[in-house]
C-alpha cells in the first residue's frame, strides 16, 4: 500500500534524477540550449530523440494508452507562446529552477516571468476565450 510518505520521498527521488541528468547534460546552461535552438549544435536535439524513445517505450510497457480526439484549441497557440519562451529565455518552467540551483541568478527572472504568464493566461482566458479547461489546469 502506497503512504503519502512514500509517494513523496520518490517524488523527492525522481526530481532529484531528472535534474541531475538534465543538468550533466546541458539543458540547465543558457549557452548550451541556445546553441539547439539556432541549429548549431545537434547534440540536445539527441538527448531528446533519446528522452521521446525511452517514454515511448515507457507507455509501451505500462500499456499506456489514450483516445485519439480533436487537439484543444489552446494547444497551438499554447505550443508557440511556450516554444517562444523557452527560446528567449534559456528554459522551460522547470529548467530555471536548475538553472537557479546552479547559481544562474537571472533564471528568477524567467520564474518571474512563467508566473506572471500563466495569471495572464487564467485572466485572458476568463474575460476572451473561455477554453475548455480539460486537463491543463488554466
Amino acid at each position: 500500500m502506497r503512504t503519502r510518505g512514500t509517494i513523496l520521498l520518490a517524488t523527492i527521488i525522481t526530481g532529484l534524477a531528472l535534474g541531475y541528468t538534465v543538468t550533466n547534460i546541458g539543458f540547465g546552461d543558457y549557452a548550451e540550449l541556445n546553441r539547439m535552438f539556432t541549429f548549431q549544435d545537434p547534440r540536445m536535439f539527441f538527448a531528446f530523440i533519446g528522452a521521446v524513445g525511452i517514454i515511448v517505450c515507457a507507455f509501451a510497457l505500462l500499456r499506456v494508452r489514450r483516445a485519439p480526439g480533436r487537439i484543444h484549441a489552446g494547444v497551438v497557440p499554447g505550443a508557440v507562446l511556450f516554444g517562444t519562451g523557452w527560446a528567449i529565455s534559456g528554459g522551460c518552467p522547470a529548467i530555471p529552477v536548475i538553472q537557479v540551483a546552479s547559481g544562474y541568478l537571472p533564471a528568477v527572472v524567467t520564474i518571474a516571468g512563467v508566473a506572471v504568464g500563466i495569471r495572464l493566461c487564467r485572466w485572458a482566458n476568463a474575460r476572451y476565450f473561455h477554453l475548455d479547461r480539460g486537463s491543463c489546469g488554466l
